[in-house]
């Protein structure tokens, strides 16, 4: 068996695009392979646009024969081998050759096809996507044409309408700013009814300034659009938000965020042409694009066949051979039938097959399960495993994958999983699959199987198909015409007939008797399983589910006996009187346990209720689940382009979440296909996120340039730090990096790179820290750290839950970037500063306290010390709860606000770092004396200050304890997104048992309050952690 996995990395490739920076060659030796059959061979700058390079290519071609027979320069373009090893033909020419880094520095000029600006288009696509579009054409696969096709019409139809916008509009979709309706009287009346303004603006506006602001004191209604009775718009001096007539000012959270700090807002007033322009730009951008397209539109897709009827039958596929399989071990296969992770009826094992090259069964296996029994979304899982013989255990560790997952099933036998595969039942237009079908399976394993299969795995089969083990089964014709599963209002029918032969008055009704019961059933966490008698009581009273616990829909939908279509017909009949969900309970129903699409969708009809912002805030999630939709066109993926259509900064972060996980062989196509969708419905943002893609590349680049600086020559810091400045310094870098909106918030404008700030990290993944200057507010800069080798969805997932009640953005293949928070220090440098050793330094109290005088006095210190005090609780609680570990002083940091806040969530959930089988952090929370010394504000004594921070720890311990089921929804939900420290559902019982989730609030407090006095009576062991660190890290 040869294990598939990706190709490794080129480095000596990637220096090929990226070395000049070290050693100044800006030449680079190409072969050009004409289609007359002459090879040329010569220097090309690696800053060069392909445009350009053509143009040299002509020059030089003209000296050699058979010149005359190549016609018109533009009648061709190149094509090159990626780095993914596909063919890309290069139809956009003003990329630069270093940006497009083929494989070999070889380019093929070939003829080009008619219809330019269509294949223009299609080329930007697949570059910004990273998966050409001509992969999706060679998959040959109906269920992708029929998605593209519907996804393209459905797309342009979204261009057209937004060619018929006022500008007012398309301000409003693209950049208008966050609101924030609820009352804040409070935060108003501190400041005495008056918000105070700082205005920009050019000399020439001083005129309509006071005209301006006056009509921003009253609220204007929404009918009106924007200009109608001003020439001014006002913006946010920092940043791409404008404030819109129809909300008052208050409502803004940009002001609200200044009124907390005490700080004073900015806003800029900008001239409507100004907005204009940059409306009337991508109009045009549409235009171009759309005006060119073919006029007659596509045929419609005809209508999908029904048969009344579906015959009883239990005879499933046939087994034949399996390629690529160990020789001379007996194997055998197991299959199993699966609605979500419920196990439908008994498994199939086929006998023991032993061979040198093939496995040949040629074997049915049958189900005990009638066809029209069968539900809609019901799996076929597939394990193959070798049958060897039971050896005595061995002190050797060399086999751990095969001890790991070794399973005894009878005496003296032992079974090793091979590889797996999993197959829908029936396709995607609701058919009964029929024929022989190759699947090629997959070799990793999760960390839990059922009876070795994997039912929560991808039905995508594995597509480095060379290397893959090969299964081949032949689903039965049941008979002449195909069987389709029902239409739903058949469904309803089969419903109504069943409510009409029984008793209505009997059907789930329990009464006072069962309501306690029911009750303490309903309020369990969702990770509480469910024994059959709850689950027969569940479905018995499931009127009175619906009547008395609406939200505890998940644990009703788990009751159902999915085996039997009757149960299924009445559940879906229900489930159209069932009451809407609140959108935070209508997730977890997207979890993998509840794979019905009628399910799935009346839970995505629960989120279309969600603002932007609270659409952005569990985005991360939603994207994960697209992995257990087993068909494309599904209604998560046409909600999410709905919504990313209509919010530019939606659309943004949907795609930097699809396009970070397009490496991953599972989800590449799925997420290729909605990218794909997304770009055509929103073509106007496509230059904006491919200057973004441009961008990381080549921080990417500079990244790798050190780290290879670092492992070969041992080349020292300031010598890589000069060679760094001097790769930034390029032409190619300057204006690639400029002038971009930064992917961590679209809205902020980048204007270039302040190279003599920048540096690298002296951390394992030489992470570098980037200063840009802000396009729209001179002289103020922001900072970005780009981080390459490091997975940072797990830290997004814990930002996640500290903003629940209350950035960081992942880019491509493990690398991404992360916000540099102003004006703070880490605990280590505030210590350190202060100190003249560095083993003392941990020990000394007074550093903290004394960092926070230097930066404030007078009031500014009492607000100072309470804002850390506060957050300190937060922080305390937090870390408990999620189990956040590398708790050491350089991972937290203070602002100069007070402000305390913790960075690099890379060990979560428990998962403590050790050192000789020991763990070095053994207190639940940090809690040390430096900590309470500030909350004292510098007095021993002071009980009462002290007093009111363990208060606040215990009130955001019970807020969070309120919010334990969402909590777990959301780390549930990211299962399978390959996180190194969640796997599984054991890693989720740690929040289950931090929160004390199933006690009372008294038990869970007394619960807490032992681990608050823990912490405290062991804060001494934090000291020798975080002194030992700054020994190990002194700079």
């Amino acid at each position: 068996l040869v294990l598939s996995a990706m190709p490794p990395a080129k480095t000596d490739q990637l220096d090929l695009w990226a070395e000049s920076g070290l050693d100044g060659d800006d030449q680079v030796m190409v072969d050009f392979l004409l289609p007359t059959g002459i090879y040329i061979q010569m220097e090309v700058p690696r800053e060069s646009t392909i445009q350009h390079i053509k143009l040299l290519l002509w020059k030089e071609a003209q000296t050699y024969p058979l010149f005359s027979l190549l016609g018109e320069m533009e009648g061709h373009m190149f094509e090159c081998v990626n780095q993914a090893a596909v063919h890309e033909e290069l139809e956009d020419e003003t990329r630069r050759l270093c940006d497009v880094r083929p494989f070999l520095p070889v380019l093929k000029l070939i003829t080009r096809n008619c219809g330019r600006a269509e294949r223009i288009l299609d080329s930007k696509i697949g570059v910004l996507i990273g998966k050409g579009l001509h992969e999706l054409d060679a998959l040959q696969d109906q269920q992708v044409k029929d998605f593209r096709s519907k996804m393209k019409r459905i797309s342009e139809e979204k261009m057209q309408r937004m060619q018929l916008m006022s500008w007012g509009e398309w301000l409003r979709s693209c950049y208008s700013t966050q609101l924030e309706t609820e009352s804040v009287e409070n935060l108003i009346d501190k400041h005495e009814g008056v918000i105070k303004i700082t205005m920009h603006y050019d000399q020439s506006q001083v005129c309509s300034v006071i005209l301006a602001l006056k009509k921003w004191q009253t609220t204007h209604g929404p009918e009106e659009d924007i200009g109608t009775r001003s020439d001014y718009v006002l913006r946010v001096s920092c940043r791409l938000e404008f404030l819109l007539e129809d909300h008052p000012l208050n409502q803004c959270k940009y002001i609200r965020d200044c009124l907390l700090a005490n700080e004073s807002p900015h806003l800029t007033l900008v001239h409507c042409d100004v907005v204009k322009a940059i409306f009337e730009k991508e109009i045009c951008t549409i235009g171009s694009v759309l005006a060119r397209k073919a006029s007659n539109p596509p045929l419609p897709l005809p209508p999908k066949k029904r048969t009344p009827t579906v015959r009883t039958l239990s005879v499933f596929p046939a087994l034949q051979l399996i390629k690529g399989a160990l020789s001379f071990v007996p194997l055998a296969v197991r299959a199993g039938l699966f609605h979500g992770t419920e196990l439908l009826c008994k498994t199939a094992v086929s006998s023991e097959s032993s061979s040198r090259s093939e496995h040949v069964w040629n074997k049915t296996l049958e189900f005990d399960i009638a066809v029209c029994d069968l539900p809609r979304m019901a799996r076929l899982c597939f394990a193959i495993y070798a049958v060897m013989d039971k050896v005595k255990k061995q002190r050797s560790t060399k086999n751990t994958h095969l001890n790991k997952y070794q399973t005894i099933r009878k005496a003296g036998k032992v079974h090793y999983p091979i590889a797996w595969v999993n197959t829908m039942v029936f396709d995607y237009r609701g058919q009964l699959k029929t024929g022989d079908i190759i699947l090629h399976c997959w070799s990793s394993f999760p960390d839990e199987l059922e009876e070795m299969l994997n039912p929560i795995g991808t039905i995508q089969t594995n597509p480095y198909t060379e290397n893959a083990t090969e299964l081949h089964i032949s689903f039965p014709e049941y008979s002449t015409q195909p069987v389709v599963f029902p239409a739903f209002d058949k469904i309803l029918e089969k419903a109504a007939e069943i409510a009409g032969a029984s008793d209505s008055m009997t059907i789930g009704r329990g009464g006072k008797k069962f309501y306690i019961e029911l009750k303490e059933i309903m309020e369990r966490d969702p990770l509480s399983q469910l024994c059959e008698n709850e689950k027969d009581l569940i479905w018995t009273l499931r009127y009175d589910c619906r009547e008395n616990f609406p939200q505890s829909l998940p644990k009703l939908l788990l009751s159902v006996k999915w085996s039997k279509h009757e149960d299924m017909a009445q559940l879906q009949a229900l489930l159209q009187i069932w009451p809407k969900l609140s959108p935070r309970d209508a997730l977890e129903l997207l979890d993998f346990n509840y794979p019905d699409q009628y399910v799935r969708e009346f839970a995505v009809n629960c989120l279309r209720d969600m603002s932007d912002d609270e659409l952005l805030q569990y985005l991360l999630q939603l994207v994960q689940v697209l992995r257990y939709e087993p068909y494309y066109d599904c209604a998560l993926s046409r909600f999410l382009l709905e919504r990313a259509q209509s919010s530019r900064k939606i659309g943004h972060f949907l795609f930097w979440h699809l396009r970070s996980e397009m490496y991953m062989p599972a989800v590449s196509v799925h997420f290729a296909l909605i990218l794909e969708a997304y770009c055509r419905g929103c073509i106007p943002h496509i230059e904006v996120l491919k200057k973004q893609v441009e961008a990381l590349s080549k921080l990417k680049a500079v990244n790798e340039l050190i780290k290879l600086g670092t492992i070969k020559t041992k080349t020292k810091q300031a010598h890589l730090k000069e060679a760094m400045m001097t790769c930034l310094r390029q032409t190619g870098f300057i204006e690639t990096l400029s002038n971009l909106h930064s992917p961590l918030n679209p809205n902020i404008l980048l204007a270039g790179v302040h190279v003599e700030r920048c540096k690298y990290m002296d951390s394992k993944m030489k992470p570098l820290w980037i200063v840009y200057h802000n396009k729209l507010l001179g002289g103020d800069t922001v900072g970005i750290i780009f981080k390459n080798g490091d997975d940072l969805r797990q830290d997004m997932l814990t930002l996640q839950i500290f903003r629940v009640d209350g950035s960081a953005m992942e880019g491509r293949d493990h690398s991404g970037l992360i916000e540099v928070v102003s004006s703070a220090d880490t605990i280590a440098n505030i210590q350190k500063t202060s100190s003249n050793m560095a083993a003392a330094a941990a020990f000394n109290k007074d550093a903290l306290l004394n960092w926070l005088k230097d930066k404030n006095s007078g009031d500014a210190l009492d607000k100072a010390i309470e804002e850390f005090t506060l957050s300190c609780a937060g922080y305390c609680v937090a870390t408990y709860v999620l189990g956040i570990g590398d708790r050491h002083s350089d991972n937290i940091m203070v602002r100069s606000t007070g402000q305390l806040f913790h960075i690099d969530f890379g060990h979560i959930l428990g998962n403590f770092k050790s050192k000789f089988g020991i763990k070095r952090e053994r207190v639940p929370f940090i809690l040390t004396h430096d900590f309470i010394h500030v909350i004292q504000q510098g007095k021993t004594g002071n009980t009462e200050k002290f007093g009111n921070f363990r208060q606040y720890c215990e009130e955001a311990y019970l807020i969070l304890r309120k919010n334990g089921n969402l909590f777990i929804t959301l780390f549930a939900l990211m299962l399978t997104a390959g996180l190194p420290e969640l796997t599984s559902v054991k890693d989720i019982q740690y929040l289950k048992d931090s929160l004390a989730l199933g006690k009372t609030d008294e038990e869970a407090l007394k619960q807490f309050r032992q681990k608050f006095d823990e912490a405290l009576r062991e804060s001494w062991t934090t000291k020798v952690n975080w002194m030992a660190h700054i020994v190990a890290h002194p700079s």
